[in-house]
């Protein structure tokens, strides 16, 4: 807030549903939409690599991979490791999608994210954006991001619970709009 930036308080759980709460805060007249985790883990000077694509008229969507770039050691567990490589290597085999990474550092067109009709409160959030940007044939780029060890412990990877609700809702969402849902 000291910096002026508007800070937009949500008390419901999940991650999706913060990104939703953000998006419904935004004030008319907005371009393009980037999301970045509050943890540390991203560089927020990074973000210029991830607009570029997009201001430069090459991509409706930008993922930082950090699949592609630098990784603190420990900033990723295995699980997460494992876990990107099954549901990337998925979009790219059924969605067409060159993906690398579910990263959480991504920007989107606005209009484009609109038409993505997003409704993933928690785990799913980053996959659906994907998957539904992929069924619309956005261009997609991914661009390489440094990661760093976040602060304070993960609700999703530092867990047992968390661990294995991901893998659930990650891999359900792929199979259901894979094999169920084709529009």
């Amino acid at each position: 807030k000291a910096a002026g930036a508007q800070v937009a308080y949500e008390p419901r759980r999940g991650y999706g549903q913060a990104c939703l709460h953000g998006i419904a805060q935004l004030r008319p007249g907005v371009d393009v939409v980037a999301f970045i985790d509050g943890d540390g883990s991203d560089g927020p000077a990074e973000l210029v690599r991830v607009l570029e694509p997009i201001a430069q008229g090459r991509a409706d969507f930008v993922v930082g991979s950090r699949a592609l770039g630098p990784r603190a050691p420990g900033s990723i567990t295995p699980q997460q490791i494992v876990g990107n490589a099954i549901a990337s290597t998925w979009l790219r085999w059924r969605f067409n999608q060159p993906a690398t990474d579910l990263g959480p550092f991504r920007a989107i067109r606005k209009t484009k994210l609109d038409a993505l009709k997003m409704v993933d409160t928690n785990y799913g959030w980053t996959v659906e954006m994907q998957i539904k940007a992929a069924r619309h044939n956005f261009r997609y780029e991914e661009v390489p991001v440094s990661y760093g060890c976040r602060v304070g412990t993960s609700k999703v990877s530092g867990t047992i619970r968390g661990t294995f609700g991901a893998a659930y809702k990650i891999l359900g969402l792929l199979a259901w709009y894979d094999f169920w849902k084709r529009n």
